[in-house]
């Protein structure tokens, strides 16, 4: 049995295989419109060195090449043919559908002749970067980013698009979206279209002072989302200009309040529910009544700093439970809570965030809420893991406690590297604005720049870390959809703590040198330091505090190639409605096999499926691996902090590419695969929620 692939090792023991695989690639009627689109596929992208030899994006910075690719490998009605390729407006489509002839936007048609090859051998450039990024306003004068555009693969070479047609774009979605810079300042503080107007308020008593930020020209606007930003201890409100300046430039309304943080979390979380129901109470007193009509109040943003960063979770759950504080909005009106540098005095079942999109940011250089293992209320990670929604993370190295925000004194930062106030606040611009039109409004062209790993893709004007001066700029996300995404988990490690078997139920099987070094629990450190201890298999967690059930696994390799295969349940190997796979891994800090690679960790992942085809994608083939922690000092011996997890993401489509026969409507295992022939020689990481999603 052991000269038997690990897929094969699957596929002879007693194991069911799915039944009533269905054809990929079809055609997709768009029925509720009463039109029959052509042949829909993701042309648009950039190509890149290994296999999948091009990695199509939803996304693009302004003045970004963009290419497109076919596989003729996969798509044998394309082979040989000659097509013209249109760069169409999105919002023009249905003039397109409806019969008008085809029209570039880039200027001029672009005819090409597909080979019988590879994507590698059927890649072109459709545009230089001279797209127009202009952003529109929405209904009611909020700036949402990108502007749409398709592609259209004319087969036909009628000049117009027809069924026989290939698309790239449907009628509720563009094909790509080209985006602005929308973190460098433009004018002063701002770095959008709107001059920005900050005013201040007082509700009567020390704990309801507010700093305002709107548009100048919020006259013309209509009801405007609003963010509510609450202080740390020791901080002021008046701390947050470069978050008021930048978010109000884009069409939204910005209340920073005095919060009431030094008796504790609850006095903060009451600071948060009464200043939000004051600003919306008296919207005639502010500003001599401009912002009368001009607030959303169901489309409400808390963020919170250090105790505020709790404070504000705290709040949605008090507000789950029908505080008095607020009659004037509800928990639905609440659409995402993002906490910076939260601390955790309250623990499981107090503060725990509820079915909002929940978003944290931490920064590794932080001395204050500082992540080490012998502070429990330090660590922010819990707050992140007990949130029952969408959940997102951004990691900063370099960035310490006050750097997050804009006022005087102590950057509260140890380690190495540092950003400093500056850069830590060009990355938040680069992250803040898309996260909460995407929480907001589902903006398409924004999951990109909260998903794609800071190595390969970033907005334009954030820190380059390719430049000498921004070297020190290292950035992990996490993306991890929430139940009401579509999804198929297959190990979360919440159930069945044997390591043979997945939280799905289904068999999990690993080489005989992995099984040994394999082992699963709470991601907590057992111990008051980061010291790598043979003992503590989870050195270096602090995804969990006490109470707190989020677990995950860990293990090694050295030297020699291993694999772990988790079977995909029975019932659920037709993967046809799902698009992506995803898991986040964390490497094991100050473990020998880190910081013996001292770099990103790379490793493959495969899928196969009943009929033993398999198709495998190294996960550094989209521009990076698994980061290595942050090389900070103290908290025990050794350079490295916590263990830094960030979401890999490979679409499905991909695994498909070269005329692959994987059949992703019976797929029946994914195996991991380590070691030399596979990626990074030796290693030592955390793994933690494999799933397929929707999105």
């Amino acid at each position: 049995m052991r000269s038997l692939t690990p897929v094969l090792l699957l596929l002879v023991g007693s194991l069911h295989q799915a039944q009533g695989a269905k054809p990929l690639g079809s055609s997709r009627p768009a029925a509720a419109h009463g039109i029959t689109l052509p042949t829909q596929r993701e042309l648009a992208g950039k190509p890149i060195a290994g296999f999948p030899h091009f990695q199509t994006t939803r996304s693009f910075n302004v003045g970004e090449p963009i290419h497109v690719a076919f596989d003729p490998l996969t798509d044998a009605g394309l082979r040989r043919r000659t097509l013209d390729l249109f760069v169409i407006e999105h919002e023009e489509l249905p003039l397109f559908l409806a019969g008008r002839k085809l029209a570039s936007a880039t200027g001029a048609v672009l005819r090409v002749r597909l080979t019988a090859g590879s994507v590698k051998e059927n890649t072109f450039l459709v545009d230089a970067g001279t797209l127009s990024p202009a952003s529109t306003p929405d209904a009611n004068g909020t700036v949402l980013l990108g502007k749409g555009y398709d592609v259209v693969a004319d087969v036909n070479l009628d000049g117009a698009l027809d069924p026989g047609d290939v698309l790239d774009g449907a009628l509720d979605g563009a094909g790509f979206y080209v985006v602005e810079d929308f973190v460098t300042l433009k004018r002063g503080k701002e770095t959008g279209p709107y001059g920005v107007t900050e005013v201040f308020f007082s509700g009567g008593t020390t704990f309801t002072r507010e700093d305002i930020y709107f548009p100048l020209n919020v006259a013309e606007l209509g009801k405007l989302p609003l963010i509510v930003v609450s202080h740390g201890n020791g901080h002021n409100y008046t701390w947050y200009d470069h978050i008021g300046y930048h978010m109000a430039s884009w069409g939204y309304v910005v209340m920073s309040h005095a919060n009431n943080t030094g008796p504790g979390i609850e006095t903060a979380s009451t600071s948060t529910l009464r200043n939000t129901e004051v600003f919306l109470e008296r919207l005639d007193q502010i500003a001599g009544g401009a912002l009368v009509g001009h607030v959303d109040g169901h489309r409400i943003v808390w963020m919170g700093h250090s105790r505020g960063g709790e404070g504000v979770a705290r709040a949605y759950r008090r507000l789950m439970n029908h505080t008095p504080f607020a009659t004037r909005y509800s928990v639905e009106d609440v659409r995402l809570v993002s906490s910076i540098a939260p601390t955790d005095f309250l623990g499981v079942g107090v503060s725990d965030m509820g079915a909002a999109p929940y978003h944290l940011w931490t920064g590794g250089a932080d001395s204050d809420v500082n992540g080490c293992a012998n502070c429990d209320i330090c660590q922010t990670f819990h707050m992140l893991e007990r949130a029952d929604g969408t959940r997102l993370s951004t990691y900063l190295h370099g960035a310490g406690h006050g750097d997050f925000h804009d006022g005087d004194g102590s950057a509260f930062a140890n380690g190495p590297c540092r950003l400093g106030r500056p850069r830590t606040h060009q990355i938040m611009r680069a992250y803040l604005l898309p996260l909460v039109q995407f929480a907001l409004d589902g903006n398409p062209a924004c999951l990109d720049y909260l998903t794609r790993q800071w190595e390969e893709f970033r907005a334009f004007g954030a820190p380059d870390p390719g430049l000498p001066a921004s070297r020190c700029a290292v950035v992990d996300l996490m993306y991890l959809p929430g139940p009401e995404r579509e999804r198929l988990v297959i190990d979360d490690f919440q159930a069945e703590p044997a390591i043979t078997r997945s939280s799905s139920g289904a068999q999990v099987t690993c080489s005989p040198g992995l099984a040994a070094r394999l082992r699963e629990g709470r991601l907590d450190d057992a111990t008051n330091t980061f010291t790598a201890s043979i003992g503590d298999a989870m050195n270096g967690m602090i995804m969990a505090g006490p109470g707190d059930t989020s677990a995950g696994s860990v293990f090694e390799w050295n030297g020699a190639d291993e694999w772990l295969m988790f079977e995909v349940p029975a019932d659920e190997r037709d993967l046809g409605a799902l698009r992506t796979l995803t898991f986040r891994a964390a490497q094991s800090t100050r473990d020998a096999l880190t910081t013996a690679e001292a770099g990103d960790l790379e490793f493959e992942v495969q899928l196969s499926d009943s009929a033993r085809h398999s198709s495998t994608i190294r996960i550094g083939a989209y521009g990076g691996g698994i980061e290595e922690p942050y090389q900070r000092a103290s908290c025990g011996m050794g350079n490295g902090w916590a263990n830094e997890f960030e979401t890999i993401r490979i679409p499905l489509a991909d695994f498909k590419r070269d005329g692959n026969p994987l059949d992703l409507g019976d797929v029946v295992a994914i195996t991991l695969l380590f070691g030399p022939s596979h990626g990074s020689r030796s290693g030592r990481i955390g793994l933690d929620e494999l799933e397929f999603t929707g999105d």
